[in-house]
């Protein structure tokens, strides 16, 4: 299985879902994350080598994908057409992430605009949610009004995701009493990608 996590808009937790899932994945098969950004941030995530998967960087990963049952994209932000055209054909599913902000729900609808225009196999993944705020629900009501297709799932604002990179572990290894929360909603995601 062929996975790309992409969006047209920065901070979002494209980096962080597709680490999370490369290790959903990496449990049932041998998977690689394919650090295809030029931020290069699952390869810096990568360095202190207590990832449960491999991490190539996309020039170094054309001799790797054969030996892998999943492959894991973690795209370059902004994206253009012709990049997306690509995933859309060469990836078997899409994940586009997005938090509740507006700015972000709304570059998110322009994204599924073009990937719809594409025919791509994508889902909306609603990530850095609040649950003390009625943020998450507006979110889901605008996901619901423009009919984007996402998953079950939201993802939760942690303080332990942006503290895991630092360790090099996934929020599953990261000590927090909180953390347990963060992958089960990661489980939840690759469930329902891959049951």
């Amino acid at each position: 299985m062929i996975i790309a996590i992409t969006a047209l808009k920065g901070g979002v937790g494209k980096t962080t879902t597709a680490v999370h899932l490369a290790a959903y994945l990496q449990e049932k098969a041998p998977t690689l994350l394919i650090d295809a950004d030029r931020n290069r941030s699952a390869l810096v995530w990568s360095k202190e080598d207590k990832l449960p998967f491999y991490v190539a960087s996309q020039a170094g990963s054309t001799s790797l994908v054969k030996k892998y049952t999943h492959i894991v994209i973690d795209t370059q932000a902004r994206p253009e057409i012709d990049d997306l055209k690509d995933l859309a054909t060469a990836s078997d599913l899409l994940i586009v992430p997005t938090t509740p902000n507006h700015l972000d729900l709304d570059t998110t609808a322009k994204t599924v605009e073009i990937l719809e225009s594409l025919n791509a196999n994508f889902k909306v993944l609603l990530t850095q949610v609040d649950s003390r705020t009625k943020s998450g629900r507006d979110a889901r009501e605008f996901i619901e009004e423009h009919k984007l297709p996402t998953f079950k799932t939201d993802i939760p604002h942690l303080v332990a995701f942006e503290r895991a990179p630092q360790k090099g572990v996934t929020i599953k290894e990261y000590p927090d009493p909180r953390s347990h929360v963060g992958w089960s909603s990661y489980v939840a995601v690759g469930r329902e990608i891959s049951p």
